[in-house]
């Protein structure tokens, strides 16, 4: 938005709040230019201008030649952020306001989703919610849509809508001539006229021709704000930083280079923010060290580095590719924990005994040499034979090493702490979700060909429980030291008990009991989990117990993890794709060497930023996954499938299927021979004549009707 458009907002926003202190009074724009302090020329023409547009938006009415009062009205006025729903109504939420404030779209007012809008508000008793309509646009969101370019002789527009988009965008014919008609471009919000039907836009990039997935992926990356390319002078002061590990500063280690150590990565991994080192101590007990790499080392304050990790906060994980939070050199060079180099870490250190008991703890910078670079898959084959083979080009097949080897004893022994802590946190009320996980098989022009599911498994585990250990005790070392210490927390709120409550009289049908009592739901939680585990139902009953589940976010306040049953909890483990991570480094050296406290505002500000990146990077990663499923489907259509029904609208029923967990739709209006509602309290459709049921859980055969891959949609029907 251009600042002149800004400032005549601002203008208006004044204009009306001065009304509103005086709501009987009859005022000229003299009046009110000398209430505001406005003396210009410009200034008193920009007020009659704006009273003018307030006239048409029916908050002022115009009493006589030059007079204007305030239309009263029994609405409460509030500035929110507008959000459009899926099901095409507006709704806003604030802390003042007792739930949600539902608009309908002809009291839009033009506001676009996430738009910081002023709006008049009631209560509607007879429906019991919340109503609302839009009075202005204040700030229009800063965003880029994605759309089809469709030229026409003396006009374009940009065809963007979608379930957050209602409208499109109108192109002058003239700014199209650099683009090509049909495809997909990048436009951005330039003005709306109050008499105009839709927005005018203005195209800053193209994508390419829709449907292919250069494109596609690049289109999720634009709909959510998310960077695929680092500018030039943020490439170039990573280009030079110094490589050198140097004598000066190896002496303020502590120095691991002798230690046995590990990295443990998926076999495609190219960064590795994270080793493990192992030694066996002469009282029998065991020093584990969880070393991850020092990038706050590298990454400066005061730096573009440091200005650009902030801003993207965390990397991007789509099927095909990684959008990384830092340059190459960092992510996949100096900061990353390749085998045979020597690397500085920050660690955290601890004494364990047999039966995983902590005896001592200990934090701070160190160096590393990895000795070597193991995939999950290596590990779990290690865990599962009696012998290990290992070597040095990451196979299996040349070096042998019998249970003696150190590598064989490492692993086997950090496996067994493990199964311990996990063991300790089970009975402590961690919950233990255990998601099947997409894989796609990608061929050389990446598009997929197979699909697999990640499981999780010992290796996986005892990665995750070294990581999950190092992050509590961080967590714990800096909150039981002073509560006045501001710090990164990761919390998990408590969940939401009425839909724990409708989860637990929905696995009644499968036959599950769920206690929904607060102090024993957790337990009860994991036994329906472990329940469900195997079963066809299982992916659906994760899925909704999920849904149950608050989002875990980062703040300065800790309230606990309730998912981990941690009472402390930070991200210590992932400095290399999380920016939070590289914060809690900065702070743990900070109050190690001198404990006074920070500015709790600006961190608390780096948390609200990290969390929000962080849920819009989990969109991205969900829609590359749900167009790739598309795509792999697209050879199937006509295809019969079985799959169980996971969710109930009613505009139609979703089914997911067994064999590939691809989710399509069968429209309402594609279901013959009955008229079907929607039962929200059931999660059925039931047809009004037959009362055939179709409802959330049940087995369906299904076939494929069509796969969109634009809109990145499956339809099925009936089979």
């Amino acid at each position: 938005m251009s600042k002149k458009k800004k400032a005549q907002q601002r203008i208006e926003k004044k204009i009306i709040t001065f009304f509103q202190s005086r709501p009987k009074q009859k005022l000229n724009y003299k009046q009110i230019a000398g209430a505001l302090q406005i003396t210009s020329t410009q200034g008193r023409n920009d007020i009659i201008r704006s009273l003018g547009k307030l006239v048409q938006k029916k908050i002022i009415k115009n009493e006589s030649r030059g007079q204007y009062s305030y239309i009263e009205t029994n609405k409460k006025t509030i500035e929110a952020r507008f959000n459009v729903l899926p099901n095409g109504k507006g709704m806003v939420q604030t802390e003042e306001i007792d739930g949600p404030i539902i608009i309908a779209k002809k009291h839009f007012c033009q506001a676009l989703h996430g738009d910081l809008v002023q709006l008049h508000y009631r209560r509607n008793r007879k429906k019991e919610q919340w109503e609302g309509e839009v009075v202005s646009v204040v700030e229009r969101q800063t965003k880029e849509y994605v759309g089809v370019l469709e030229i026409h002789s003396d006009f374009a527009f940009v065809l963007t809508r979608n379930v957050r988009m209602y409208t499109d965008f109108f192109i002058p014919v003239k700014e199209t001539k650099a683009y090509q008609n049909g495809n997909k471009v990048v436009v951005v919000f330039d003005h709306w006229e109050p008499a105009d039907d839709c927005p005018t836009g203005k195209i800053i990039k193209s994508l390419g021709k829709p449907g292919e997935t250069e494109t596609e992926i690049h289109a999720i990356l634009h709909d959510y704000g998310l960077p695929y390319s680092f500018p030039n002078a943020v490439e170039q002061e990573a280009a030079g930083i110094d490589p050198h590990i140097e004598s000066k500063e190896i002496k303020k280690r502590k120095d691991f280079r002798g230690k046995l150590t590990f990295t443990i990565d998926p076999i495609t991994a190219k960064d590795f923010d994270d080793a493990l080192s192992f030694e066996v101590l002469s009282n029998g007990n065991y020093e584990v060290g969880i070393h991850i790499a020092d990038v706050s080392h590298y990454v400066q304050p005061n730096t573009l580095l440091e200005e650009e990790a902030y801003n993207r906060a965390t990397s991007v994980y789509l099927v095909d590719r990684v959008v990384p939070m830092l340059p190459e050199k960092l992510s996949n060079g100096l900061c990353s924990l390749r085998p045979h180099e020597e690397k500085y870490t920050m660690s955290a250190v601890f004494e364990l005994t047999p039966m995983g008991e902590i005896i001592s703890e200990w934090f701070g910078k160190t160096i590393i040499f990895s000795d070597h670079r193991f995939s999950y898959e290596e590990v779990q084959e290690v865990l599962e034979t009696q012998q290990a083979e290992v070597s040095e080009n990451v196979s299996l097949t040349k070096k042998k090493y019998t249970l003696s080897s150190p590598l064989f004893l490492a692993l086997n022994t950090l496996n067994g702490l493990a199964q311990q802590l996990r063991i300790k946190r089970r009975k402590s009320g961690a919950l233990f979700f255990d998601r099947q996980e997409v894989n796609f098989t990608l061929n050389e022009t990446n598009d997929p060909v197979g699909i697999s599911f990640k499981v999780s498994q010992n290796a996986h585990q005892l990665v995750e429980e070294m990581m999950l250990l190092a992050n509590r005790k961080v967590a714990e070392f800096i909150g039981k030291r002073s509560e006045k210490l501001p710090f990164v927390y990761r919390v998990h709120d408590d969940p939401d008990f009425d839909k724990l409550d409708q989860l637990s009289r929905f696995v009644k049908r499968f036959g599950y009991q769920l206690n929904v009592d607060q102090k024993k739901v957790s337990t009860s939680i994991n036994n329906l989990l472990m329940a469900t585990h195997g079963k066809k139902e299982q992916n659906l009953i994760d899925t909704l117990a999920l849904r149950a589940m608050s989002k875990a976010v980062y703040t300065t306040k800790n309230i606990g993890h309730y998912g981990l049953a941690f009472s402390y909890y930070t991200h210590f483990t992932s400095p290399i794709r999380r920016y939070p991570d590289v914060l809690v480094h900065r702070l743990l050296m900070h109050y190690l060497e001198k404990p006074k406290p920070v500015s709790v505002e600006a961190l608390e500000m780096a948390c609200e930023h990290s969390s929000s990146r962080e849920q819009l990077a989990t969109k991205a990663e969900r829609d590359s996954i749900k167009y790739m499923q598309v795509v792999f489907m697209e050879k199937h259509v006509g295809e019969t499938f079985s799959g169980v029904i996971s969710g109930v609208t009613d505009r139609g029923i979703f089914v997911e299927l067994n064999e590939n967990k691809c989710e399509g739709m069968i429209r309402v209006v594609d279901i013959e021979g009955d008229y079907y509602i929607y039962t929200e309290t059931e999660y059925a459709l039931i047809g009004q004549r037959t009362k055939r049921r179709f409802q959330l859980g049940d087995p369906i055969q299904i076939k494929v009707k069509k796969a969109d891959v634009i809109k990145r949609h499956l339809d099925f029907v009936l089979a």
